[in-house]
């Protein structure tokens, strides 16, 4: 519900969404079945969140004023209320709130009505998201017509007895739950939550650790563009094509660079997608891009192994099945061995971009053929030799 600032703060993007399209994601997550948007009239914003909100089943209403809304409520109805603004965890507000009758959220005053929520007492903020009983909307008609909703709700609520639950200090670390008023505060809550979804981990592969950099960098302009993990897939895609021309052409030691850097690009797009899945509360699907994608880089590393090979005169009078084998060998052993170790280890046994770099100094030496099955007995011996994985 949005409190009709005179400045459209609920259309104000986070990762390439609105907030309020953000907000959406938090009532899908509360299980919210109907959703009432304050506003004095339709827009191409509003329409956007309507689709959205009908693609995922909720029904969609806007109401002008609390008149309306108290039209579209009834007593029997518990009532979410989403102040315009909030930035909110959706995971944290329902571990909260399922399973209880009625809360109003409250945020400690330290700092947070500086920051924009609504003072409550001495010691608390409203944290501008509550469940309460539907029947509280009549005491509506009570006050002016211009009155603001959520703000009202929330004292109508407390001075009915609807008890207050301060969140844990944990839910507002890395941006999960702020107050936004302006583009600024935007884009510095957008690197937060950024930051904390990007984390790469002590034994992140080196192309996953390069992507996060490439993504932390440029991924709000990406973002906010639209498709950005289409557009970043897109550009693997090109890269794989122009690996597999160049290759044709025989320069074996360009393509495999080529296809390292579609590997972080692959890479890239994942992180994206993720975000963007987020940002827009949508599910993983059973086979995401990235997948399809990284197994388009692995036949491509295969097809550029091949025709790299067939540059010697010594394999080129062999047949198809002598060059064909052991890179289709090294790629399998690239998918088994890092199932068998450690994270640490696995991590580089399964970067793409390290092994296309390292066959692209092979080719670069003339020894393509040598060190495709070096590596792949170097993959072998590390699934039988070092520590293996820990099965739970």
């Amino acid at each position: 519900m949005g409190t009709g600032q005179p400045f459209p703060r609920a259309f104000l993007r986070i990762g390439g969404a609105t907030l309020a399209q953000h907000q959406l994601g938090l009532v899908l997550g509360l299980e919210c079945q109907r959703l009432i948007c304050l506003a004095r009239g339709p827009s191409p914003e509003l329409t956007a969140l309507q689709h959205a909100a009908e693609n995922a089943g909720v029904r969609f209403h806007i109401a002008p004023g609390p008149q309306q809304l108290s039209a579209l409520v009834t007593a029997a109805d518990e009532l979410m209320v989403v102040t315009e603004g909030v930035f909110a965890d959706w995971s944290t507000a329902a571990t909260i709130m399922k399973g209880t009758q009625s809360v109003v959220l409250a945020l400690p005053d330290d700092g947070a009505v500086a920051e924009g929520f609504e003072r409550l007492d001495i010691n608390n903020a409203a944290a501008g998201v509550m469940k309460i009983p539907g029947a509280l909307v009549e005491r509506l008609h009570d006050l002016p017509a211009d009155c603001d909703v959520p703000s009202a709700l929330t004292r109508i609520a407390l001075q009915s007895g609807v008890p207050m639950q301060q969140l844990p200090a944990e839910a507002r670390l890395g941006g999960n739950w702020r107050m936004v008023r302006s583009e600024s505060e935007a884009l510095a809550t957008e690197v937060e939550w950024l930051r904390t979804r990007l984390v790469a981990g002590p034994s992140a592969a080196p192309s996953d650790k390069l992507a996060r950099a490439g993504v932390m960098a440029f991924g709000s302009s990406l973002l906010h563009a639209g498709n950005a993990s289409g557009a970043v897939g897109i550009g693997a895609v090109v890269a794989l094509a122009l690996a597999f021309a160049v290759a044709w052409l025989g320069s074996a030691l360009v393509a495999f660079v080529l296809v390292a850097f579609a590997w972080m690009l692959v890479r890239a797009s994942e992180l994206l997608r993720r975000a963007e899945r987020d940002a827009q509360s949508v599910a993983a699907p059973a086979i995401p891009r990235a997948h399809a994608l990284g197994w388009l880089v692995d036949v491509s590393i295969v097809a550029v192994c091949v025709l790299g090979l067939e540059v010697h005169p010594a394999v080129t009078a062999a047949g198809v099945d002598y060059r064909f084998f052991p890179p289709l060998m090294l790629m399998l052993l690239m998918h088994l061995t890092p199932r068998l170790l450690t994270d640490g280890v696995a991590v580089w046994t399964s970067d793409r971009a390290v092994l296309s770099l390292l066959l692209a100094g092979a080719a670069a030496l003339g020894v393509l053929g040598v060190s495709i099955r070096l590596l792949a007995i170097v993959l072998a011996l590390s699934a039988i030799l070092l520590p293996p994985r820990r099965l739970n």
